[in-house]
């Protein structure tokens, strides 16, 4: 789309053009994430349920230097009564890929959220269940009492389990090509089974690792002179990670459903350590730690 013609849509609920990709049977992998959040749009188009702050992280990093490391957002549309964050679906262009989800950061949860759990505390069964689950022994006496827990308090003991908290990343999930889905990784948490499991998802190809090295450190390079990320606390956010046999691989930005700008006096290196009111989100350290596990399984 020419700048003009962004201009003059960039503040509307709705498109009335599409990018013209051909149209095509369109394919999309969802690894993780909520049932029923995606659709398949027309003309190399993804449809993603609605939600304002992602909308409005999106009209601003099509005008930041992070534009070619997130999908290109082509406005708002309405499907059966639905408003769907419409952009480019990034699958297009590979011939059956394999597909993973990688979460950044050393959290998962906004600070806000943790104040609103004190304030308006609401036990979930249901994140109860998921916590027994994995580790009978995990809940206190008076959880187990409730037999439920608080999401935030269930979010914190999930990242200490994982390579969030020891690495600033974590595997969510994976598909390689025409497999089920692989998301049995909420215990990976040290480097060597990160490794294990980045090595089965793009199956020893150094070729592949290669191409993810390279365009990662190109990704931290455009963090480093983002405006965006600068003025931005960048939680629950994951890398797209898509590879097919032809050894063609891309990396991208995607979710930022709790990305949020942060007040005027207040900086954040994406680095320090984050301790309640620092805001720090972890991301940068993350990506370090995650290029350096790449370049550690190469040749």
């Amino acid at each position: 789309m020419q700048n003009s013609e962004w201009d003059k849509h960039k503040s509307s609920r709705t498109l009335s053009r599409f990018p013209m990709t051909p149209k095509k049977p369109q394919q999309w992998l969802q690894v993780v994430g909520h049932a029923g959040s995606f659709r398949v749009g027309d003309y190399g188009t993804i449809l993603k349920k609605f939600c304002e702050g992602e909308r409005e992280c999106y009209l601003k990093l099509m005008e930041d230097t992070l534009r070619p490391f997130v999908p290109t957002y082509h406005g708002v549309v309405q499907v059966d009564e639905q408003d769907y964050n419409m952009m480019d679906n990034l699958l297009t262009h590979f011939s059956t890929p394999a597909v993973m989800d990688c979460k950044m950061g050393s959290r998962t949860y906004l600070e806000h959220e943790l104040q609103i759990a004190r304030e308006r505390p609401q036990p979930r069964k249901d994140m109860f269940e998921k916590m027994v689950a994995v580790d009978p022994e995990a809940p206190t006496a008076q959880e187990r009492a409730q037999q439920a827990v608080l999401k935030t308090r269930y979010m914190q003991w999930r990242e200490t389990l994982s390579s969030t908290a020891s690495l600033g990343f974590r595997i969510e999930g994976f598909r390689k090509a025409k497999e089920e889905c692989h998301t049995n990784f909420k215990r990976t948490k040290s480097r060597d089974q990160v490794m294990e499991a980045l090595d089965t998802f793009v199956e020893s190809k150094s070729h592949i690792m290669w191409g993810y090295l390279i365009r990662l450190k190109q990704l931290r390079q455009a963090l480093e002179t983002s405006e965006f990320f600068r003025r931005h606390e960048v939680v629950g956010s994951s890398l797209l990670f898509v590879h097919d046999w032809s050894g063609r691989t891309g990396v991208w930005m995607i979710d930022f459903g709790k990305t949020a700008p942060l007040p005027p006096e207040l900086s954040v290196d994406h680095r320090t350590p984050w301790v309640e009111g620092n805001r720090e989100d972890g991301y940068l350290w993350g990506l370090d730690n995650l290029i350096d596990t790449l370049s550690r399984m190469l040749p």
